[in-house]
């Protein structure tokens, strides 16, 4: 198979930035798109031209580092499917494909299609963690947990945080990412004492970092590899007021 792909190619942060067309020869139908950028990539090094710079790590869709905007959808067109794990079977022969790294303002560009996601980190920093020394690990049955909050637990957890909600909203919002990670500690029983701290920090965080809000079009969903939920905005949201309900109550009797 043969492609004309046009691909985002920038020095660095200050660059300006432009779109290049390289030609991606005889690849093979079973490539992953990242194997298919390999290959480019060969090409390119043996005629002693600068390669292509892309995120990449464990290639099996659980890192979220492969972070590409291809014919401008989040990881491409394939729905809940990783970049690493889009294959070139899914595009015809002789596609023109359109590569490009994920927009948005707290997403800058590093080089090429390489971003920086730093701010995601910062968030989880803020709070995405359980502080309590918990000891060793108990035996499952221990814990009563219902078996909803256990799945919807779950659920949230599956995030990988590759930022493809941010580079899918219209608004660059990180709601749907902050919502699973405060979802899927909030829901245990391990992560309910630090709840309402957790919420407040993170969302603080979340717009410090520059993130837009959510406007309910619901394309982060559309756009996640692993199919999180938008009811876990609405439970952040829900977290969110309380917590600060809480905490004005809190204030105010202080205050007295």
């Amino acid at each position: 198979m043969n492609f004309t792909l046009h691909i985002w190619r920038q020095k660095g942060p200050h660059d300006k930035g432009h779109m290049v067309t390289l030609e991606a020869k005889n690849i093979s139908q079973n490539s992953s798109f990242l194997e298919m950028l390999d290959q480019v990539n060969e090409d390119l090094i043996a005629r002693g031209e600068e390669p292509v710079a892309f995120d990449h790590d464990c290639r099996e869709g659980i890192c979220g580092a492969c972070s590409l905007t291809i014919n401008g959808e989040a990881h491409g067109p394939e729905y809940r499917t990783t970049t690493c794990q889009l294959h070139m079977r899914s595009f015809k022969d002789g596609d023109q494909i359109f590569i490009e790294p994920f927009r948005a303002k707290a997403f800058p560009v590093l080089k090429d299609l390489c971003v920086d996601r730093a701010s995601l980190d910062r968030i989880i920093q803020a709070g995405g963690y359980v502080s309590v020394n918990t000891g060793g690990v108990p035996d499952g049955n221990t814990l009563p947990i219902p078996k909803e909050a256990a799945d919807l637990a779950m659920d949230a957890a599956e995030c990988i945080g590759c930022g493809a909600c941010v580079a899918s909203c219209k608004n660059a919002s990180a709601m749907l990412f902050v919502g699973a990670k405060v979802s899927h500690l909030g829901l245990l029983p391990q992560g309910q004492a630090e709840q309402s701290r957790r919420v407040l920090n993170m969302v603080n965080q979340m717009d410090a970092e520059g993130f837009g809000n959510c406007t309910n079009q619901f394309e982060c969903e559309a756009a996640c590899p692993k199919g999180i939920s938008v009811r876990f905005i609405a439970k952040m949201n829900w977290d969110y007021l309380k917590a600060g309900l809480c905490q004005e109550e809190r204030k105010a009797t202080f205050e007295e």
